[in-house]
């Protein structure tokens, strides 16, 4: 026997009343495809509260999306179904084979899509730095992952959140040059940048 929650819909609020548009920057228009086509700034770890605003922005950019997948590593709860303007999500996980920075998103009509992740408690100098690489042309494509650590790399910390100093002898030889690391250009502005920060 299976059980079945009613979710409420989504409540609809006076312009005055509503929460804050999503932050996102997608690729230009014509851009070619790569590894990740924009990046989402979240406010927070709940998809639930974040992804409604996220669909507002896209579903009219790209199309209606009917599916999303992340990797659970960075969402504390993940909801089977989460409700948006007009229609219902279906949320999956997928831990090794999904990037834990990266959301996949999917719809039936035209195809899928892949958004770099900025941690939530990024400086806005970060988010902008990650958003204009996610949607830069040019240069190596990255993986999102890549992309978090290169931006890791030029506040001094590693993943751990250790400082370089704090790193063996060896690893701090390859910070001061000893060996190449990796440099990410990233231009000025992102390509399209659809709400403000």
């Amino acid at each position: 026997m299976s059980a079945t929650i009613d979710l409420p819909g989504p409540r609809r609020e006076s312009p005055a009343d509503s929460a804050p548009t999503a932050r996102v920057a997608l690729k230009a228009t014509g851009a070619a495809r790569g590894l990740l086509d924009g990046a989402w700034w979240p406010r927070s770890r709940d998809l639930l509260s974040e992804l409604p605003a996220l669909i507002d922005v896209l579903d009219p950019a790209w199309a209606r999306i009917t599916r999303i997948a992340v990797n659970p590593q960075y969402w504390p709860t993940i909801p089977r179904k989460i409700p948006v303007h007009g229609h219902v999500v279906k949320a999956g996980w997928f831990t090794p084979e999904l990037d834990p920075h990266k959301l996949l998103l999917l719809s039936y009509s035209v195809g899928r899509w892949d958004l770099l992740v900025i941690p939530p408690r990024a400086d806005a100098a970060a988010a902008a730095r990650l958003m204009a690489a996610a949607t830069a042309g040019t240069g190596p494509p990255l993986t999102a992952s890549a992309l978090i650590a290169a931006e890791e790399g030029l506040r001094g910390t590693t993943a751990a959140g250790r400082s370089r100093d704090a790193d063996a002898p060896e690893e701090a030889w390859e910070y001061e040059g000893g060996a190449p690391s990796l440099r990410v250009g990233v231009p000025a502005r992102p390509s399209r940048l659809l709400v403000g920060m």
